[in-house]
This record gives C-alpha cells, structure tokens and sequence, in this order.
C-alpha cells in the first residue's frame, strides 16, 4: 500500500470528490480545499507531502499559488491540472517549482503513475534530510561525548576558534577523537558545506605522500598516465586535515609550508603555482616541540602550525566519562546487530573504568562492539569481555596460575569463533589479534573450529 498525504484544490466539487476517492484507493490519505484559502490553513495544520491544485481557482491562480511554496514547504511536490492545456502557464508552472503540469480529463490515467512518483520524490527528499541531520550531529560540538573537565576545556577552546580562519594544532594520543574535533571545528566554521578532506600522513611513504597531497600531471613519473588532482586542491574553499603531521618527510614539510604562506602550491612534474584557499588542521601525537629540538621538524612550519592548539585528553584523564560513551556505543552496535541489549552490568562498568586504554576511545568502541556481539543478554557482563579485563585490582587479591589464564584465553577464544562460524580472519578482527596469532592459539590450546 501507498502512504504520504495528498492535498487536492479544486473549486469543482465533483471532480474533487472523485479525484479523491481513487486517490484514496491507492492507499494515500487524501484532504480537500474549495480554494486556496482553505488550501492554506490546511498546510500549515497538516503534514502534506503532495499537492494537486486547479489552475484557475475563484481566489486565485495555482501557477502564482506555488511560487512561495518550495520556500515553506521544502518537502512538497505539486502537480497542477487544468481544463486546457497552455503552453505558457505549463513552462511558468514548471519554472515555479511544479512537478508537472496535465490537462483534466485528456490525462486521467496520468494521475495515480504521476502521484506515484511525485511522492517517491518527496520521502527520497525527506531521507536524504534524515541524514544529513543525523551525520550533521554526529559532526558537531554535540556528537563530542564527555563531561570531565578536561574535555569540556577543549570544547570550549574549538568552538572559540571555528569560526576563525586559524590554522589549528589538535595535540593527543591515539584514538582521542582528533578527526572528530576537525570535523566540529570544520562545520562550525564558516567554510560549513564546503569540502571537508582528511590525510593520515603516516599512511603513505614520502612520493607517494607528494602525489596524494599536492597532485601531479601526466608524465611526471612512471604510472602518471594523466593529471591528478591533490587532496590540497580537492579540498580548496574548505577544510584540510592533516593526521599525524609529525610523520611527514621534512622535504614535504616546506611545501606545507609555502601552501600557509602564500596559498599555492606546485603540482608534481609541473613548473607553474596552483592557487588554492584552504584551512589547514593538523593534529600529531607526537611532541612537536621536541622533534624540532632534535631536527626532525621543521621549526618555521611548526609556528606556522601551532597558531592555536588545543590538547586532547586521554580516555585514562576522563575515565568518569567511560560509562556515558560505553552507552552510546552499545547503544549503536545494538541497533546495528538488531538485539535488544539495554544495559551494562556494574562489575563490567568496573572493569572498562579500572582499564588502562592505551587506545582511547578507538579502543573503547571496539571492546562494546566485540561485546555486543558476543552478549546473549539483555545487559553486558563481564563474561562478555576480552580476557585482558577480566584480570583488575578490584578482584580478590593473590597469584593467578598459568593455566587459569589460559583456561580464560582459550574459552573467549572459542566463543569468539563458534560466533564467526570458524572464519578465522573475522574472529582475529575481533579478538584484535593478529591472525598467525590466532592460528598459534588454537594449535596451542587444541582449540575446535566449526567448518
């Protein structure tokens, strides 16, 4: 069945009413207005998806009627019908914002197909909306989880420098959530809407970070078949991020440098300057100061850098925010495995609070997926975590034999199998092992895989 709401104005009663009674066959809640008056108070009450309105109407004409729509309701579609065909108000309706435009009685048949379509249009719009509100929120001030004094500070300080064009220096460890501070200073900024582009620096070795970065034409090297264009081009009017700025070849650095100086740069194999208008956001867990120090940065790049730095804690300086983002991430990865799983026990709180997070939150989201996955449960306990945290200062003291250690590893090391139905490479993924590791494990513990 049809569904979405279609609002008919039509000061011919009949026609109307039986317009409305197919219209309602195929499924579709259907309202009515005698004019357009009535057709007004209608759409600021309800929630229309589809509007089909006579052109000729005792208080006005539906050509004029739909030009100030689109700018109220984004959303709705109209389809005009008229009792003959004009060519003139027929482009006029369509420059208005019309859906179409169909004679009455020669296009009958039209309708139900162009309705269809009409309102296919109309909940595709609203999804797309749906989207862009939710990946919107998720990269904003507030998809930033925490409420420790610590994070709160590094809030403030981003949202202070959003709307500057300041080059900024987001300092942390990994998996603090520095692309996503790049992302909430990136829509909080006055570039909002324009190219967002992000570079792990340590993912590429030097030429291979030259062509990524800065673009090459064709011929410069062996393989440059064509022109390319550099993530720095690619993200001209808006943002670039920079991920571990510190891992980048010190030749590199001076190219990074004259694109802060003089906003162009030199494309690989070619001999004139691009111009480009981009702000840079860096971020490194490195000590930048000290790798100056020890000529491993370049210094003129380093103030040109750390015009406004913001530190990033660790999950270990804000551990009473673990249970707010442990929520939301169970939250996520329940909805996505379709289970109902609604809480965490108390001893797991314990054990995610007493852990040391080497990997920050990244970490953090992979232990509740992994969880997640394994629970059975309406609520997450600590059976449902790896090994390693099962071990904390909070349970009885003494010495833990070898073999009850391995008698631990070898029964998550199962669970975690007999749920990927023996496929290995999947049960490393989650187990965050290597998978020569786990091949070792199961010879080792004469661990059962199912085929």
């Amino acid at each position: 069945m049809s569904t979405g709401t279609v609002l008919i104005i039509d000061d011919e009663e009949k026609l109307r009413t039986l317009l409305a009674r197919i219209i309602r066959l195929e499924g579709f809640t259907v309202l009515e207005a005698e004019n357009l008056k009535q057709g007004s108070k209608l759409l600021e009450k309800g929630d229309v998806d589809v509007l089909l309105s006579d052109v000729k109407l005792p208080d006005g004409n539906g050509v004029d009627f739909i030009k100030d729509l689109k700018s109220h309701y984004p959303s709705l579609e109209t389809i005009l019908l008229t009792a003959y065909g004009n060519i003139a108000d027929g482009v006029k309706a369509m420059k208005n914002g019309a859906f179409d435009y169909i004679t009455k009685g020669d296009d009958n048949d039209k309708i139900i197909p162009l309705l269809a379509r009409a309102m296919e249009k109309v909940q595709l719009q609203k999804r797309v909306r749906q989207l862009e509100q939710q990946v919107g929120k998720r990269y904003t001030f507030d998809g930033i989880l925490g409420e420790s004094p610590r994070i709160v500070e590094a809030i403030v300080l981003a949202k202070k420098v959003a709307p500057s064009e300041a080059t900024v220096l987001l300092l942390g460890e990994t998996g603090t959530g520095k692309e996503v501070f790049a992302q909430a200073i990136h829509q909080g900024s006055k570039r909002t809407g324009k190219p967002f582009v992000a570079l792990n620096c340590s993912a590429f070795g030097k030429e291979l970070l030259e062509s990524e970065l800065f673009g090459h034409k064709a011929g410069s090297f062996t393989g440059a078949t064509k022109d390319k264009k550099g993530l720095i081009e690619e993200a001209d009017t808006g943002t670039l991020f920079l991920d571990e700025i510190g891992e980048m070849h010190v030749d590199l650095q001076a190219k990074l440098l004259r694109v802060l100086e003089t906003n162009e740069f030199i494309k690989v194999g070619d001999t004139r300057p691009t111009k480009v208008n981009v702000r840079i956001i860096a971020a490194t867990n490195r000590d930048l100061q000290q790798e100056v120090t020890e000529g491993k940065f370049r210094e003129d790049l380093f103030y040109r850098l750390n015009v406004f730095t913001i530190a990033l804690p660790s999950l270990r300086e804000r551990m009473k925010d673990i249970p707010l983002i442990a929520a939301y991430y169970l939250k996520l990865f329940a909805s996505k495995s379709a289970k109902r799983i609604d809480s965490m026990s108390k001893p797991f709180l314990e054990h995610l609070q007493q852990h040391e997070w080497k990997g920050n939150i990244r970490e953090l989201k992979n232990v509740i997926e992994r969880a997640t996955i394994l629970s059975d449960g309406p609520e997450l306990t600590v059976d449902d975590l790896p090994a390693e945290f099962r071990f904390t200062t909070s349970r009885p003291t003494g010495p833990i034999s070898a073999f009850d250690l391995a008698s631990v590893e070898k029964l998550h090391i199962q669970r975690v199998l007999n749920h990927t139905k023996g496929n290995k490479t999947e049960a490393a993924r989650l187990l965050n092992i290597g998978l020569t590791t786990l091949y070792r494990k199961i010879e080792e513990y004469h661990i059962s895989v199912e085929a």
